[in-house]
């Protein structure tokens, strides 16, 4: 059962396209055309929007019956020793992603280049920070993270930014460390992960020119679809991840597929793929370790299973039709 359990998944993520997880506008110089409202709301978008909706709210009762098995319980408890470690994964990792990032020329992000000095000098006063080893200083660390993240939000603009909303969840768990807090930091890193990885996707539907640009010029493998259809596929399963991340649904399976596919982009795309998801490979890994034994998914306020169902299809249907709807109108 488990390796059955496995497999589908893993068939899954090897028929996402390997630009699934790519931000877009790295790999492309097309300008950004939108679409119509018609064509992103295509028969085929519909039909998928409703077959996701029905897997969705049946994987949650199916779960339960995977965590029980003997492998599953095995590997549960090997990552949770590692829990302790999670907090020195994402501050060094953050301090690492920023060198990698600054020695480029850039910050946060590939097509983010630091054009000001007191911005270079702001990002490296950070980095020292987050690599002493107190809170004290991560904490002033952080507050210099988000006074750059404020900048850069105010130069380049709030709803491209928000393509890199994790780095304000990043951000929130290095404040709330050693504070009574601390207990509402990883859930925020996972709702603001997964909401980034939402918002992602949906420009791959209201902006298709840069995405078909990139599979036609980066030899992005298709596995038969048309490029049309592959990126409608690529953009739904991207936002499925992000979805499940935000609800709580299978998380360490799915950093480990994730991680996978980003392994894929760093052969295909190179040093660009490396500078941009160095940071998100930190995120996969600390949500590998831990898991969702922290959160409770909120489909569980609903008692019986046809109720837990129908409320994971509803919500799923809302979410996606508010992302499309928000992205279409102010992006």
């Amino acid at each position: 059962m488990q390796y059955r359990f496995m497999l589908f998944f893993i068939v899954i993520s090897a028929i996402t396209p390997i630009i699934a997880n790519a931000h877009v506008k790295w790999f492309t110089e097309v300008a950004p055309v939108k679409a119509s409202i018609e064509n992103i709301l295509s028969p085929l978008f519909l039909t998928i929007s409703l077959l996701a909706a029905i897997i969705l709210a049946i994987l949650p009762q199916v779960l339960p019956y995977v965590m029980n098995l003997e492998f599953s319980k095995l590997l549960n408890e090997k990552l949770s020793n590692l829990r302790r470690y999670s907090r020195y994964f994402l501050k060094y990792g953050t301090a690492l992603a920023l060198i990698i990032q600054v020695t480029n020329g850039t910050v946060f992000a590939p097509e983010f280049l630091i054009q000001e000095t007191f911005v270079l000098i702001f990002v490296w006063v950070a980095i020292a920070l987050l690599l002493i080893p107190h809170h004290f200083f991560t904490k002033i660390g952080a507050v210099v993270l988000l006074g750059l993240f404020i900048h850069m939000t105010i130069r380049i603009g709030i709803f491209h930014m928000l393509d890199y909303g994790f780095y304000v969840a990043i951000i929130g768990v290095l404040l709330v460390g050693h504070t009574k807090y601390e207990s509402i930091g990883f859930p925020f890193l996972y709702l603001g992960t997964g909401l980034s990885l939402c918002w992602v996707a949906v420009e791959k539907w209201v902006y298709p020119s840069m995405s078909l640009d990139i599979v036609m010029n980066h030899g992005v493998p298709t596995f038969g679809f048309e490029p049309e259809i592959f990126i409608v596929l690529a953009a739904f399963v991207e936002f499925i991840v992000g979805y499940l991340l935000v609800v709580g649904i299978l998380n360490r399976l799915l950093a480990l597929v994730v991680t996978i596919i980003f392994v894929l982009t760093t052969m295909l795309f190179g040093i660009t793929e490396i500078i941009g998801h160095f940071m998100i490979h930190v995120i996969l890994i600390i949500f590998i370790i831990e898991g969702v034994s922290f959160y409770n998914p909120p489909f569980k306020m609903h008692k019986t299973k046809l109720d837990q169902m129908i409320f994971v299809f509803l919500n799923f249907i809302f979410v996606l039709s508010t992302f499309v709807l928000i992205y279409y109108r102010f992006a």
